[in-house]
């Protein structure tokens, strides 16, 4: 490469001092870090932790300081969870972060000098080379056989070839006569001078579509207001029914006394009614969701996004590098003179030694894995090339090799075909060929050859050479070898999958189809979607199965109209040019390897491996995670069912508030067994057998359905029956023997407990499915040996008299483990009966599609 030499001197340090004051530096727009105290503000301000602290003060009103300080615990606890996720995420993202080039080279003062990227200010003079990213915008000077790939900004795989303004005017929107922000050299080299810096630049202006995308709840942060709002009616009707019922039946009490008791019975109950375990659920099952997606190498940045990937019912990819390898390969090889070694061998010598460019190493791997090495290629001694130019697209290297003078030359077709020596039918055979490839999205290099006597015979320019046409050499970035199998996966689970990419619609297709892809020949081009409205394209997208030669905001259109349609959008991508669709999704799924700044800042979800294995493998979490919350939620209420109507009917059947069921403490000591049941055990529980052959759940559909609350309604009034039988039974109405009912009867709440984590683990499965995970899950044989010495601990130690118990005799154990067991097992015959509909559905469906 020879020097050249600098007509323009470059900026004086005076001069960028003074830019410097103007433009500032040269720094991408990122998101603004929120304070610790603003981030534990935000947190609190969630409807959960609201409901949260009000549960703590109300204990502390009720005067147990000590199960009001456990509330506020809880409130740190889950604080500390939200925070050490967005701490874990934040540090991950800063390693991340390689975008711009550290350092770059300009001439300043007269001289080469090499300066942080930071420090670049319009008017600097840039000296770019092979390997350099790019680290501003600016128009080229000159240029020394320079390309650049531009694919993290426009998603085209293949390099662009830089000309100063003189000999490459302007066109189109990216321009060949200037550079952009974040693009990679991967040939040559050139001069550049500075344009626009930070947020001036591309890469900036598409920062700035991120920014002013909106931040959307997620499905479950929408249901989570109503369901709070639910919870508060019902316990507040039931506060106001058990306080004129327990004022009612104290007539014997003064009328202050009365006052208190009837107020403290029904906070005592509505106590019972608030579900203070849901944020508890909510915080536990999104951060151990996203720590469990973080193991298969996925990045969580926002927790709700776990949850919403359950919802997802369209996936838009990006061609190059997600669907693809990002990764040229050599995929046939047309030899119409000479051998198949013969042909390699000149490809070879027609690459650059020390290759940038994807297509050349693709050349060079396939001549090694045929048996033509680098050293045999390059050993030979160098005499001259013929550089590629964008008006040419055709190249050449001169060599002495092998004792002869060889011109290996290789180009486009319709380039190098007009130097061969052809006969009109022997050119339209090579054409012929040439586009049979073409039409199969490959990537079509023509090879020829020429052996001047003497290197005085050598022609000046490739023009003037006289050819022989060897073959062609068909390349083209192959599909991941799981994506087929991985986008049938999500057909199978109802999720429509949808190409955006900057490639021409035949390769594109191409690739749809070796994927398996639906509607592979239904394409829309950038420039069909250019001239439709948002109404017309929200009409047509029903139809379109990929997206070609788009630009930015084509793609954030494309996935606003999905929207408007009423579909939850996950958008995968990995170049600057995916971060504004990224942004307006509902899921953005960014690469972590390959993938830009802006484009991991944008996602909610970034994938530590880039295999879209990964991502069908998140959405399948995010079903069991949703499917687990609302699992827990329906549990939570079964489980507070017994408790209240405890505590309501109580003062119905007149009895002494001394011998109740359920005293105040009773009902703190059930919720600390509730906990970790619903946070511990239900989250561990693994995806349903169905949970990847059913549509995606309707994203309108609440968290608590009608047939989710009548299952606990039914579930929990049975419990109710059984724990509240047989305190009655025991004769609770008398001072001495209520310790005795009142033991009777939390044993059987206590050991229900278990059967129904058991029993509601699954939808499906029988409870015998359940237990034998359970024999290979430590944590949950923990959780049901804790609550069975716990037990133990409030019946048969010193407890049994602060909470007002007695112990049990083995028989009445034995009692109390066969009711909880009928009170509960009866669902299975339900899900028996579930199996044996679906069944019988599966075995009529082919019938009925005859």
């Amino acid at each position: 490469m020879t020097e050249s030499k600098n007509a323009y001197p470059g900026l004086t340090t005076e001069e960028v001092l003074e830019r410097r004051r103007q433009y500032g530096n040269n720094e991408a727009i990122g998101e603004k870090k929120k304070s610790f105290f603003r981030k534990i503000l935000q947190i609190l301000s969630e409807p959960m932790f609201l409901l949260l602290l009000a549960a703590a003060v109300i204990y502390f009103f009720l005067g147990e300081p000590r199960d009001g300080l456990i509330m506020l615990i809880f409130v740190l606890g889950m604080i500390g969870i939200d925070i050490a996720q967005e701490w874990k995420t934040d540090r991950t993202l800063e390693a991340l972060r390689d975008l711009s080039a550290p350092q770059s080279r300009v001439i300043r003062d007269g001289r080469e000098t090499l300066i942080a990227s930071t420090d670049l200010v319009p008017g600097d003079l840039l000296l770019i080379s092979e390997g350099v990213k790019i680290p501003a915008d600016g128009t080229v000077l000159s240029a020394n056989d320079l390309r650049v790939d531009e694919s993290s900004l426009t998603g085209e795989s293949e390099g662009v070839w830089k000309s100063p303004e003189s000999t490459q005017p302007p066109s189109g929107y990216w321009r060949k006569d200037y550079c952009y922000a974040g693009t990679l050299v991967t040939q040559g080299s050139g001069q550049v001078i500075v344009d626009r810096i930070g947020s001036g630049t591309e890469y900036g202006k598409i920062g700035k579509n991120v920014a002013e995308a909106p931040d959307n709840p997620s499905p479950l942060q929408k249901q989570t207001g109503s369901l709070v709002r639910l919870c508060a009616g019902i316990a507040g009707v039931l506060f106001v029914l058990v306080c004129i019922i327990t004022y009612y039946n104290l007539q014997d009490h003064a009328f202050g006394s009365r006052v208190i008791e009837s107020i403290l019975s029904g906070v005592t109950l509505a106590m019972a009614m608030i579900p203070e375990e849901f944020p508890v659920i909510l915080a536990v099952f999104l951060s151990m969701g996203a720590w469990r997606i973080a193991k298969k190498q996925a990045l969580v940045r926002r927790l709700p996004s776990v949850e919403t990937l359950g919802s997802v019912s369209v996936l838009c990819v990006d061609k190059t590098g997600t669907i693809t390898k990002n990764q040229m390969t050599v995929r046939e090889v047309w030899v119409k003179e000479g051998t198949q070694e013969h042909f390699t061998e000149t490809m070879g010598l027609g690459c650059e030694t020390d290759t940038y460019d994807p297509m050349e190493k693709a050349m060079l791997l396939y001549c090694t894995e045929n048996g033509v090495t680098r050293e045999h290629l390059f050993e030979s001694y160098f005499i001259t090339e013929y550089p590629f130019t964008n008006e040419s697209k055709r190249m050449g290297h001169v060599w002495r090799h092998d004792g002869e003078i060889v011109i290996a030359a290789k180009g486009s077709p319709e380039s190098l075909l007009d130097l061969c020596r052809l006969s009109g039918a022997q050119r339209g055979e090579a054409e012929s060929k040439a586009a049979e490839m073409s039409g199969r999205g490959l990537r079509v290099i023509a090879v020829a050859e020429a052996h001047p006597a003497k290197e005085a015979d050598v022609p000046a320019e490739l023009k003037d050479c006289r050819l022989t046409f060897l073959g062609l050499v068909g390349l083209a970035d192959p599909p991941r070898e799981t994506v087929k199998a991985d986008i049938a996966r999500c057909y199978d689970a109802g999720i429509r999958v949808v190409m955006i990419t900057g490639d021409n619609g035949i390769t594109a297709a191409s690739i749809a189809r070796q994927t398996g892809m639906a509607g592979a020949g239904r394409i829309m081009t950038g420039d069909e979607l250019d001239s439709m409205t948002d109404e017309e394209l929200s009409r047509r997208i029903g139809e379109i199965s990929i997206f070609s030669r788009v630009i930015p905001e084509h793609k954030m259109r494309i996935v606003k109209a999905f929207q408007a349609n009423g579909h939850i959008v996950a958008m995968t991508g990995d170049g600057v040019n995916d971060a504004p669709a990224l942004k307006h999704a509902d899921i953005g799924i960014a690469m972590g390897k390959r993938g830009s700044e802006v484009s991991r800042e944008a996602a909610d979800l970034i994938l530590m491996d880039d295999n879209f294995s990964t991502i069908v493998d998140t959405v399948q979490d995010g079903r069991r995670i949703y499917d687990n919350v609302r699992k827990a939620i329906g549990y939570v209420f079964t489980i507070h069912i017994p408790i209240a109507l405890a505590s309501l009917l109580a003062p119905f059947l007149n009895i002494a508030p001394a011998n109740l069921m359920l005293l105040p403490l009773h009902v703190v000591l059930l919720e600390l067994i509730i906990d970790p049941t619903c946070s511990i055990v239900l989250e561990r529980q693994p995806a349903e057998r169905d949970s990847m052959h059913r549509p995606p759940r309707d994203p309108k559909e609440k968290i608590l359905t009608a047939k989710t609350l009548a299952k606990s309604i039914v579930q929990g009034l049975a419990v109710f029956a059984a724990s509240f039988g047989t305190y009655l039974a025991a004769d609770p109405f008398s001072a001495g023997s209520a310790p005795e009912a009142r033991a009777m009867g939390i044993s059987v709440l206590m050991l229900s407990n278990l059967f129904l984590v058991q029993v509601n683990s699954s939808d499906i499965d029988s409870i015998a499915v359940t237990f034998r995970y359970l024999l290979k899950d430590k944590v949950m044989w923990a959780v049901s040996a804790g609550t069975a010495a716990g037990l133990a601990v409030i019946l048969y130690t010193p407890a049994a008299d602060v909470l007002k118990l007695a112990p049990l005799g083995i028989a009445q154990l034995l009692l109390a483990l066969g009711v909880s067991a009928a009170s509960v097992l009866w669902y299975e015959a339900v899900k028996l009966a579930k199996r044996k509909g679906k069944q019988g559905r599966k075995q009529e469906a082919p019938s009925s599609n005859q």
